[in-house]
């Protein structure tokens, strides 16, 4: 017992280093599921965003870009003729489509 006070007391800052360590592998532990998904929300919010935009307010390419623009980066296919857009982010992919002008834009079930 007195040797691992003693580090304590010799080294504050080490101590607090490993505390603060084991809470974020802890709080990392508890939110796993979480965060396994949160790449997904990046490309499904894209496109989202991007197909109201483009197809329920009727917006220019350029200004939609713009509007969906964030700072991780993410590409957009638009498919004019089926009104449908896809997105891919952090190696996730997700796409919306118009559905009409009452519904606007739906994301669409991940293909397999």
């Amino acid at each position: 017992m007195r040797s691992s006070m003693g580090l304590v007391r010799r080294r504050p800052f080490a101590g607090i280093a490993i505390a603060l360590l084991l809470l974020l592998l802890a709080m990392t532990w508890v939110w796993r599921s979480e965060l396994y998904l949160f790449p997904s929300i990046i490309s499904a919010y894209t496109a989202k965003e991007y197909c109201s935009c483009r197809f329920v307010v009727n917006n220019p390419v350029d200004y939609c870009q713009r509007y969906v623009k964030q700072w991780l980066p993410s590409t957009l296919t638009e498919d004019s003729t089926d009104k449908r857009i896809i997105a891919s982010g952090m190696g996730r992919q997700s796409s919306a489509q118009w559905q009409g002008q009452r519904q606007g834009c739906r994301l669409l079930p991940p293909v397999p």
